[in-house]
């Protein structure tokens, strides 16, 4: 699997993630060949080497050919993916990407979304933007996506609708439910390239109406493309990167290098935790339906684990003391679920030190279906292996057979795998997948 983690603690906008994809490898013919499937001879990209806060980054420029467009609707922008010749994945991702740009602009305006003229996103170089971004994506495989939390910027712009503040409406409602900073404190402008100011807003930094403020440092396409594609806001994940690219921006700020960087790689499974939290705390008066959803909520949240045990209180009362294991960075998290969840009015913590064995996965077909088992081992040695139940069960209602029975063939099949104590996993000829 490869993963793509755009870096946007400076900001972000269309031109910059698909200048970093390009800076990463993804090739700018294919992408000018794909974009003219959908918009014939509209625009031309090209790219070119700056300097932004010291640092070289590739600036990706939308020359627009045909300037004299109709204002589209999201309905007819739709239209237009839907029925390109767009590879697959290029096509369902550019959707996403305008679909979530016209949620946001009918939200702002009180409008439906599919009757919304925004000439903005209806323009060819936010198409070329997105769908560029889209198809680089699919060019490097990046089968999966994240993204660092977003520089929105600070002071006010001029926009269509007149002087407004920052983040701008639609940026803003986008942001919703990601991490988000102004950014900068100091942003004054080295240089400022007086070519942003033209009239896509959307695609493009609006002019500073405040002096000395940053102004705009996330756009409406940028910020769309994050919230479509990225599966989760996070620093730099656990990856092996293997390619490297660095996106401009058009402004060039004194104090921080106005740049989107992409980090192409393959994930890898963090070391598992040595130091871990033990959690606990004892309940008398709580509703014992209630239990389970306790403990649900606790694993959602990153327990580690999470159990009752039956205790006595004093004066004879029958109560639980609900437990849970967590990271230490997850200690206050849980137990403030603790707090909400339960009836108590306080969790105790106490630190461990663990040791863990390595933990795989594969897949064995019984009864004709395939059925999850996971590994346990030490520096490449079978510890011992078990099936997954939730991948067991459905098995057995698949096969219209008894769990039990499903149970007993699985344990064979494990057997007959060589999944025995002792053996070596080089051996074992397996396809082999990491814990999950």
């Amino acid at each position: 699997m490869t993963h793509a983690w755009f870096d946007v603690s400076a900001g972000v906008a269309g031109d910059m993630l698909l200048g970093s994809l390009i800076d990463a490898g993804a090739d700018l013919v294919t992408i000018q060949q794909t974009i003219d499937l959908l918009i014939p001879g509209a625009v031309r990209l090209s790219a070119s080497t700056v300097n932004r806060g010291g640092q070289r980054a590739t600036k990706l420029i939308v020359e627009v050919l045909a300037p004299d467009q109709p204002h589209r609707t999201w309905k007819v922008i739709r239209s237009m993916i839907a029925d390109s010749a767009l590879h697959e994945q290029t096509r369902s991702r550019a959707l996403a990407v305008f679909h979530l740009l016209a949620e946001a602009e009918a939200t702002v305006h009180g409008t439906d979304p599919e009757q919304v003229h925004f000439h903005e996103v209806g323009a060819l170089d936010s198409i070329a933007d997105v769908v560029g971004t889209c198809e680089a994506l699919r060019l490097l495989g990046a089968e999966t996506i994240s993204a660092s939390p977003v520089a929105l910027g600070s002071g006010r712009i001029q926009a269509a609708h007149g002087d407004i503040p920052v983040p701008a409406p639609a940026v803003a409602h986008l942001a919703i439910g990601w991490q988000v900073s102004a950014g900068p404190t100091d942003a004054g402008l080295a240089y400022d390239n007086d070519s942003a100011h033209h009239l896509f807003p959307h695609n493009q930094p609006a002019p500073v109406a405040t002096p000395g403020a940053p102004g705009e440092l996330a756009t409406p396409t940028g910020l769309a493309i994050i919230r479509a594609l990225a599966r989760i806001c996070e620093p730099m994940p656990h990856m092996v990167p293997a390619k490297l690219g660095v996106g401009a921006g058009d402004k060039d700020f004194r104090d921080h290098p106005n740049i989107v960087r992409t980090i192409i790689g393959k994930p890898v499974t963090p070391p598992a935790a040595t130091e871990i939290v033990e959690l606990a705390a004892n309940v008398d008066d709580m509703p014992p339906e209630l239990w389970p959803g306790v403990i649900e909520e606790l694993i959602d949240a990153g327990a580690l684990d999470a159990w009752l045990v039956p205790i006595t209180m004093k004066k004879g009362r029958p109560a639980h003391t609900i437990h849970a294991l967590c990271p230490p960075n997850l200690e206050e998290t849980l137990s403030q679920l603790f707090l909400e969840h339960t009836s108590t009015i306080g969790v105790r913590a106490v630190g461990h030190r663990r040791v863990v064995a390595e933990r795989v996965w594969t897949t064995l077909t019984v009864a004709g279906q395939p059925i999850d088992v996971k590994i346990a081992s030490r520096n490449g040695v079978v510890l011992h292996a078990s099936p997954e139940f939730d991948s067991l069960a459905a098995g057995a209602q698949a096969a219209e057979l008894s769990r039990l029975d499903v149970t007993q063939r699985v344990q064979g099949a494990i057997v007959a795998a060589g999944l025995v104590a002792g053996a070596e996993f080089d051996r074992l000829g397996l396809d082999i997948r990491d814990a999950r």
